[in-house]
């Protein structure tokens, strides 16, 4: 655990590929800071994953820390098909076809993985290849082909993505493959899911339902990709436990500058709502060749950070890059700096009243934090939930979520400003206040004669909400 004044409040999620399978390298990306790995299930097989998950979790109870693991599925994700030659050069003015009925395609035409896109578009559509870099206007549709005419051109390659400006494009929040692979998550015991490309509640009530069919109990992240998902924002906040700011295919759909007043918007409304919050995409991409990101990623992690996001992460940056573990040491370095600017207090309270016990001792033990001299938070807990709600207050005092329950501990890595620590559970009181400030004290987040908080369900030992907080000087209650 670092020192207790240089604490990480940040958490951030890396994704695993080819880059960091081995051992050696996930260990130092454990150590460098990495808080959760997503498991990209858009490649490699369910065995490749099971045992990357099982590496990941043997590495972390060796380095006394509790890692999360995010799957995230593929969705219908709408691509090209291939071509002979693998790829072709589009010029600007030429005539182009995607057509549903090719195998495989030339300079003229490339099929499509997903056939129902000639119903979706019509002439005066603009559908945008390969992340944008690739611009069509459909000039008509004909039966299973879409004949457009190239606005910008340039290379294309086999099994590229498409977007069409402004969404609408029907395809199902889940595929066949997905329901399989929530199967797989719920093996895996996931703590977190990620469904792509969700366009309403009801995808993401749909998503739960398959989970907890299969057996899982996974938090569910939507994430806010299409143009659709931001017009039906607030419905998808209230049925998830996450979301995930997905700037990719989000700035596809709906252009590039309008992205980052978004972030701030679903950053806002996510913590308003006791939700959490991952900002993704191109956040330190240049460090996938390079070993020092540009000040201009470095600007864009900050400004993650000021804005209350929960979580930064990486993608083909730990993925498939030279520098993994570098990339997770730059990260953690630059969430740290930001969050000394960040205003850590109470500079606003939360106009409406709390939604019961929990969450109004969550509020006052982070306001009581936040203007005595408090140097920690100690929440002993089953679920996590308190430290959720404490989490969505604004507090430079670190929270310790103490639980015996190890799927919470890996769920809570989570949380910004919430440390899990490992907790055995005691039925007295008096010796749960012991060894909850032996914990801190081995830790070094406090000292003899600091001031903690501690947040516990009353009577103790009882399944419940949390109830009561007290206000403890360490040391001061021992008992020999």
């Amino acid at each position: 655990m670092p020192n207790a004044n240089m604490i990480r409040r940040t958490k951030i999620v890396a994704t695993l590929g080819p880059a960091s399978t081995d051992r050696k390298t996930l260990e130092a990306m454990i150590a460098a800071g990495m808080d959760v790995v997503r498991m990209n299930f858009s490649h490699g097989t369910a065995d490749e994953h099971k045992k990357r998950v099982e590496m990941v979790r043997m590495l972390a109870r060796r380095a006394g820390r509790a890692v999360g693991v995010l799957v995230d599925l593929q969705g219908p994700k709408i691509r090209i098909g291939k071509f002979k030659d693998n790829k072709i050069n589009l010029a600007v003015g030429a005539k182009f076809v995607l057509d549903a009925g090719c195998k495989l395609g030339d300079e003229t035409r490339v099929g499509l993985d997903y056939v129902d896109l000639p119903r979706d578009v019509r002439a005066g559509d603009t559908l945008l290849l390969d992340d944008g870099r690739i611009v069509l206007s459909v000039a008509s549709v004909k039966g299973p082909r879409i004949h457009c005419v190239v606005e910008m051109g340039g290379p294309l390659s086999n099994n590229k993505g498409i977007n069409r400006k402004g969404g609408g494009l029907s395809a199902p929040a889940l595929t066949e493959k997905d329901k399989q692979d929530i199967k797989t998550a719920a093996e895996l015991k996931a703590d977190y899911l990620g469904i792509s490309f969700p366009r309403s509640g009801a995808d993401m009530q749909w998503a739960r339902d398959l989970m907890h069919r299969a057996g899982g109990n996974a938090l569910l992240v939507a994430k806010i990709e299409r143009a659709e998902a931001i017009t039906a924002l607030e419905e998808i906040v209230d049925a998830s436990d996450v979301i995930m700011v997905a700037r990719g295919d989000l700035a596809v759909e709906v252009g590039d500058a309008v992205v980052p007043a978004l972030q701030k918007r679903m950053i806002r409304l996510a913590r308003d709502k006791n939700k959490l919050v991952i900002t993704a995409t191109q956040m330190m991409e240049s460090m996938i060749t390079n070993p020092i990101p540009t000040r201009a990623e470095v600007s864009d992690v900050a400004n993650a950070v000021l804005d209350g996001t929960d979580a930064v992460m990486l993608s083909g940056e730990t993925a498939a890059g030279k520098y993994p573990v570098e990339t997770v040491a730059a990260m953690a370095r630059v969430c740290v700096e930001a969050e000394k600017e960040d205003p850590a207090s109470f500079e606003r309270m939360r106009r409406n009243p709390p939604s019961g016990v929990e969450e109004a001792i969550a509020r006052a033990t982070v306001f009581t934090a936040n203007n005595l001299r408090i140097k920690a938070i100690a929440a002993l807990t089953q679920s996590g939930k308190t430290t959720l709600l404490m989490s969505r207050q604004n507090t430079s005092v670190p929270i310790y979520a103490l639980s015996s329950v190890v799927e919470t501990r890996r769920r809570v890595a989570l949380f910004k400003g919430v440390y899990p620590v490992r907790f055995k559970g005691v039925r007295n009181p008096e010796r749960a206040l012991n060894q909850a400030e032996d914990e801190l004290l081995k830790r070094g987040a406090v000292q003899h004669g600091d001031y903690i908080i501690l947040t516990i369900g009353e009577p103790y030992g009882k399944a419940g909400g949390t109830n009561t907080m007290k206000i403890v000087k360490v040391g001061e209650h021992r008992h020999a």
